[in-house]
């Protein structure tokens, strides 16, 4: 099999585990894998029809209500964040993108790993709320990445696990829809892809199961420990593989 191949499917089956365990993850865990070796603009469109599909999968095994007036907030700035998501993507230069990647997963990650002792935010109220969406909005044009700052923004405002479950897996569905839309509109996805979509669906599908398997009987505490440990290891080496050359 083509080395290329090869790295679709590992790159898939991990952040599908990643993304059915912890409701988002999807294209920071595959941008991980895939950022060697894959074009920006096939990558970013490979974790977006990847998430879009996990999400898919996750709705159906793992429900946790609507949360309607926690989500409203999200989904209006994250519909406002896409469009300029989708016009940066073009002009994306791939060292650049692997570093950006390397350093959102270095940087985030660990805030994450202490963000059960950072006090809670109660300011700035549903107008943070949708700022939070907007940036995530645009993260999900260049790549699939709805769901980071979301995530975080859900923790520091101390949502419990199943309403910020709710919140980050209605928000990303409702986000990887509206982005895969305006990817096939604009021609960010080719027909050269398809071949690599095919790839992703039977590669992620088990994996994606397992993770909400996992998810229902683990702790928080266990997960997020070897999700985000994972992700900020995978962060420093795409790191290490951009930055001396960006510096040269």
């Amino acid at each position: 099999m083509d080395s290329l191949y090869i790295v679709v499917v590992v790159g898939a089956m991990a952040a599908g585990f990643v993304q059915g365990l912890s409701g988002f993850g999807f294209g920071m865990v595959a941008m991980s894998f895939w950022a060697w070796t894959v074009d920006p603009r096939m990558a970013a469109a490979m974790a977006v029809f990847g998430a879009l599909t996990g999400q898919l999968l996750a709705a159906f095994t793992v429900r946790r209500g609507f949360a309607a007036a926690h989500l409203l907030p999200f989904i209006v700035g994250g519909l406002l964040g896409i469009p300029l998501g989708v016009k940066l993507l073009p002009h994306l230069d791939p060292l650049m993108f692997k570093a950006f990647i390397g350093g959102l997963l270095a940087i985030w990650c660990p805030i994450m790993l202490f963000a059960a002792r950072i006090p809670r935010i109660t300011a700035g109220g549903r107008v943070a709320d949708g700022v939070a969406g907007a940036i995530g909005g645009v993260m999900g044009g260049l790549g699939g990445f709805t769901g980071v700052i979301p995530t975080l923004w859900c923790t520091l405002r101390g949502f419990d696990r199943d309403v910020q479950r709710a919140v980050i897996q209605n928000f990303n569905l409702s986000m990887l829809m509206v982005t895969m839309a305006s990817y096939v509109l604009t021609g960010v996805v080719t027909t050269d892809m398809l071949p690599l979509f095919a790839l992703i669906v039977p590669a992620m599908l088990v994996p994606t199961l397992w993770g909400t398997r996992v998810y229902v009987g683990i702790s928080d505490a266990v997960f997020r420990r070897v999700v985000l440990g994972l992700l900020t290891l995978s962060g420093i080496a795409l790191l290490a593989s951009s930055l001396p050359r960006l510096l040269a």
